[in-house]
């Protein structure tokens, strides 16, 4: 088997619950022998993108050196991701692959003041993602009806940061509102990144 460690990053008010997508992924990973590191990022009713970069930052530097390094983000981390590659927050060089998972879009980041400063200035989207900046390979999934998306993840992201977005049909946000308690094939990604994303 393939030395892996992954690091999953939970979004805005996500306490980690057991029925989750990203505890399910954690937990399967686990039992297949890999190294998991899925935090419970400090506050995150009420985060403060300062304090989630330095632990972001403290988790890459953790990663086991000599494997292949993966990142899993949802929600509002796909933000978090977005300001440590504008800063290159040390580490990211050594992460192998990315998947960013249903980023809510800047006009719903407005709304909330809770998470108003996660919003990525249009200075962050000069930083694409594709163009050999980082060594990692990104791939963005959102649903196609995703209700914190209302622009649609390829207007709200995939073309700033040239990334060709996968839209799956009828997953919202991909949370547990929408079903995602489990996701076969968010696992087959995490063991094969040559792997299509489906709906579960």
């Amino acid at each position: 088997m393939t030395p892996r460690s992954y690091l999953i990053l939970h979004g805005w008010q996500n306490h980690r619950p057991e029925d989750h997508w990203q505890h399910w992924l954690a937990d399967r990973l686990t039992e297949l022998g890999h190294e998991v590191v899925y935090p419970q990022l400090p506050d995150p009713d009420d985060p403060d993108l300062e304090v989630w970069l330095t632990e972001l930052a403290g988790h890459l530097d953790a990663l086991a050196a000599g494997s292949e390094r993966v990142v899993v983000a949802h929600s509002l981390s796909v933000l978090l991701w977005l300001h440590a590659v504008a800063r290159d927050l040390p580490g990211l060089a050594g992460v192998d692959r990315v998947l960013l998972v249903a980023p809510p879009s800047q006009s719903v980041l407005a709304r909330y003041p809770e998470v108003e400063g996660f919003r990525c200035a249009g200075t962050l989207f000069g930083r694409r993602l594709d163009g050999g900046t980082l060594a990692h390979a990104t791939r963005l999934v959102a649903g196609d009806d995703d209700p914190y998306l209302p622009e649609g993840v390829q207007a709200a992201y995939g073309d700033a940061l040239g990334l060709a977005a996968e839209l799956l049909p009828g997953a919202a946000h991909l949370d547990l509102d929408a079903g995602y308690g489990s996701w076969p094939s968010v696992l087959e990604w995490c063991l094969d990144g040559t792997t299509k994303l489906t709906v579960r």
